[in-house]
């Protein structure tokens, strides 16, 4: 195709699209960060607009703290199952606290651009719904470095909640899990970020 031919195809596209909707580059300039304190995205190269993952060497160590929660309804029988602690596979709440701090020890493993954090500490609470048939998660992941523990906080709460359905699944395949989101984060450029009681940011 001839050059002329190519730049009458562009301008078509861009007449329609508009100007960016096929740039192969991104806007957003080259950062350092991971913090979301700026606009734009952080995680693609800004020339090739290839993922990438984030050179965090010259950011200064700080300490950081994350919590992400989530929530598995399992439905009345599974449910009492657990409470009484009469399924067979074991103690439904002992081992998806555990496999949560598993988790969040591997997130860097599942997910492609996390850099490898150095956990100063990792929690889960759990949660029983009576009214609802649920257990609540709660992973609070911790520590001192150059980038957050968001990633480390959801992959925790996460894996806590798939761990519950695994072990109760013979008893329901009706369980659900949802609302896998973050609580609160503390530390990093941006600051404190705390989701509100109604669901918003405060």
């Amino acid at each position: 195709m001839s050059e002329s031919a190519v730049a009458e195809a562009n301008a078509s596209l861009d007449a329609t699209f508009g100007r960016d909707a096929f740039s192969t580059t991104t806007p957003s300039r080259a950062r350092d960060g991971d913090d979301g304190d700026d606009e734009g995205l952080t995680h693609v190269d800004p020339v090739t607009g290839a993922a990438s993952m984030v050179n965090v060497g010259a950011k200064p160590s700080t300490s950081r703290t994350a919590t992400a929660s989530a929530r598995v309804t399992l439905g009345r029988a599974a449910y009492e199952a657990v409470k009484r602690n009469g399924l067979q596979k074991g103690d439904v709440l002992a081992t998806a606290r555990l496999a949560g701090i598993m988790g969040a020890k591997k997130t860097h493993d599942l997910i492609p651009l996390c850099h490898h954090v150095a956990l100063d500490g990792v929690t889960i609470d759990l949660r029983t719904v009576d009214d609802d048939a649920a257990v609540e998660v709660f992973a609070t992941a911790s520590c001192a470095g150059k980038t957050g523990v968001e990633m480390e906080a959801l992959t925790a709460a996460a894996v806590s909640g798939l761990t519950i359905y695994d072990m109760c699944k013979a008893v329901s395949k009706d369980i659900v899990i949802d609302r896998v989101r973050l609580e609160s984060k503390i530390g990093g450029k941006s600051g404190e970020w705390r989701r509100s009681s109604s669901g918003g940011v405060e």
